[in-house]
């Protein structure tokens, strides 16, 4: 009141005096800081408008997408975080029905790189969702890293100076970090590298990465001592046939049988080719670097480095104009019951592990053989422990395990084929032997579902995977772990070992694969590069390469000494379950849930890696040797043979034909 009545004493005052032009500034000053106050109302109104947040992306993405098409792709990027903390913010602010109707509306644009993300976020039906969500929180807890050029950055700012978008310069200055680079914009092939969380993935990535890690082979392993006594066998054998050509020769020159002779020549020449197909395979393992066990291996029977070295002996050399032949083993009327099926080293025996909790073993050498007749037991009957051996009981030609309390996602073969071990969601591991058909421990340390178990390559140890987030490295004859490896930042859905027994990678639903040392349990190696959860891992016979797939059909292949992803594989249409490198490492096979199994030529892509060649587009370096399509088979597990035979097993799905 008083401030009123000092104004117009004022003006009364500069009227009097004739301060005309002082009067008319006055009143002006007025008004200008009454409509102000008006304006500011308005603004602390439109702050909780949600119509705001709409145009401001609505805006953005329209200037985004008629950009010059130079800058288009990396101007295009800044979309998604944007998208991202706009829905999330609406949500925040509990404007449910703006937000549900700003996702479906822009969701689109971001389907094909982030489908993943999309779908979890779908599910944020409230602000309590997003903070109980680990993707959401990840999201605000960490800043986007997006690469830029130099001149796609000043456009940017151009854009927002101009426009003054309050909405999407808050979110840009609070949730994302640009990484400005000069020259030329980066490649479309790069967007899935140029948009990445910082703290979660890339930076920690890179320190990791910076270890060191000896990816050779075991020095004085059993398959190398076979390998050189089966070079010094032919080495002896390519004498005498040498000599032999000799004799033959002077023979030949005395008017001998000049028809058996060039038979006999044939022979040698084809003998002597395979000779030198076989020394080609062994020097190509025999360039990787050796290193010492970090574990106790356990000692091999004197029966089994016989079956190694007859197994070498017979070995395909393989290639890509020549491909394996292919034995798949498919399971009928499983009535979608089959969770996980495993094949042994030999082809001889297929586990399957059920919903019903149950694991099933098929020895191959009996199937078609004559049933007994003896009445035939129900499955759901008296139990002998906890297994029923029913090999004796008619028509099954299985034996059936017992002893899971819940469904049984993963079975693995020993080496040699003598144990195996199933995992299930009843958080155990049980480990069974197939000479004597019994259980013989349950392990248990995990907390829920165990996903994968595996055998090492030497036996004796295994490593499991679980929705605990953490893999775990055991031995037989030990119930607790030896090793916990936690790190990842949601389920380990997979595990696999290196073939010098001193590493195992995990691939998980956090899209990363991680390489862990089982002397330390530290984590060497981290890879980024998948956009869905990780199913599958193989690694190559040299122990320098790894192969992932994922959710979404992609592989991709690995270099453990550096980190980088050799070569994306794109071909698949569904997940990858199952991969497997063929013994001397020139193939790849994958197995998908679209029914197919394809073969991939490695050899190609390592050779590119060693010469530098960096440049230009990875997508192709990998080629597609064959694809070979089931009926209506997913495929769920393949491996290859000692002699380079390739298994596969899968259930014979109705749905899918």
């Amino acid at each position: 009141m008083e401030d009123e009545e000092m104004e117009k004493k004022v003006q009364q005052y500069l009227q009097r005096k004739g301060f005309r032009l002082t009067e008319l500034a006055l009143q002006e000053e007025r008004n200008r800081l009454s409509t102000s106050a008006n304006s500011d109302v308005a603004l602390a109104r439109s702050d909780n408008d949600p119509a705001r947040y709409h145009d401001g992306y609505s805006r953005l993405r329209t200037w985004a997408y008629s950009s010059l098409d130079q800058y288009k792709h990396e101007l295009l990027r800044v979309l998604y975080p944007v998208f991202i903390h706009i829905f999330m913010d609406l949500v925040a602010e509990g404007h449910m029905q703006e937000a549900r109707s700003f996702f479906h509306t822009f969701r689109e644009d971001h389907e094909v790189m982030h489908s993943r993300d999309l779908q979890k976020l779908e599910g944020v039906l409230s602000p309590s969702h997003l903070e109980e969500m680990e993707l959401a929180r990840s999201f605000r807890k960490n800043k986007f890293k997006i690469k830029l050029c130099e001149y796609s950055y000043e456009l940017l700012l151009q854009y927002l100076q101009k426009t003054q978008a309050l909405v999407v310069l808050g979110v840009i200055n609070e949730h994302i970090t640009f990484e400005v680079s000069a020259g030329q914009p980066s490649l479309i092939s790069d967007d899935a590298d140029v948009v990445a969380l910082i703290g979660t993935s890339k930076d920690l990535a890179k320190q990791i990465n910076q270890k060191e890690v000896h990816w050779g082979l075991l020095e004085d392993s059993v398959e190398e001592r076979m390998e050189k006594a089966l070079a010094e066998s032919d080495k002896i054998e390519a004498e005498s046939k040498d000599a032999d050509a000799e004799d033959n020769k002077k023979r030949n020159a005395e008017g001998g049988k000049q028809g058996a002779s060039l038979k006999k020549a044939k022979k040698d020449k084809l003998v002597g080719a395979t000779g030198k197909n076989v020394r080609t395979e062994t020097s190509m393992v025999s360039v990787a670097p050796r290193v010492k066990p970090e574990l106790t291996l356990p000692a091999t029977p004197v029966e089994v480095e016989q079956s190694i070295l007859e197994d070498l002996r017979n070995r395909a050399q393989l290639s890509s104009v020549a491909l394996p032949s292919v034995s798949f083993y498919t399971f009928v009327n499983t009535h979608n019951g089959l969770n996980c099926s495993s094949i042994s080293h030999d082809g001889s025996l297929v586990v399957g592990g059920f919903s019903d909790s149950s694991v099933k073993v098929w020895d191959m050498s009996k199937i078609g053989q004559p049933a007994k007749m003896s009445s035939s037991q129900s499955e759901n009957g008296s139990s002998q422990g906890e297994r029923i051996s029913t090999l004796d009981e008619g028509k099954r030609t299985y034996t059936l395990f017992q002893g899971h309390s819940g469904p049984v996602y993963s079975a693995a073969f020993s080496p040699f084929g003598d144990f195996l071990l199933s995992s299930s969601s009843d958080s155990t591991i049980r480990l069974w032997s197939t000479k004597l058909n019994a259980n013989l421990v349950c392990y248990k340390g995990h907390n829920y579902p165990v996903w994968d178990v595996q055998f090492s390559p030497v036996g004796h140890y295994f490593a499991s995977a679980s929705h605990d987030r953490t893999a775990r490295i055991w031995s037989m004859d030990k119930i607790q772990p030896l090793r916990i490896m936690a790190g990842h930042l949601s389920d380990v859905d997979c595990v696999q070992w290196h073939v010098n027994c001193n590493y195992i990678a995990t691939g998980s639903s956090d899209k990363t694969v991680r390489l862990w040392d089982v002397q330390t349990g530290e984590c060497i190696r981290m890879f980024i590069g998948h956009r869905s959860m990780v199913l599958s891992l193989a690694m190559s016979p040299d122990g320098r390469y790894m192969a992932s797939g994922d959710e979404d059909g992609t592989i991709m292949i690995w270099d453990l000494s550096t980190g980088r992803c050799v070569s994306p594989l794109l071909g698949h249409s569904s997940c990858v379950w199952t991969l497997a490198f063929s013994c001397e490492g020139a193939l790849l096979a994958s197995g998908s849930a679209d029914c197919t199994v394809k073969l991939w030529d490695v050899a190609s892509s390592t050779k590119t890696l060693k010469t530098e060649d960096v440049k230009g587009s990875s997508a192709n370096r990998l080629r597609l040797l064959k694809a070979l399509p089931t009926k209506s088979t997913p495929v769920y597990s393949l491996r290859f043979s000692r002699r380079n035979l390739l298994f596969a097993s899968g259930a014979l799905s109705l749905s899918s034909s």
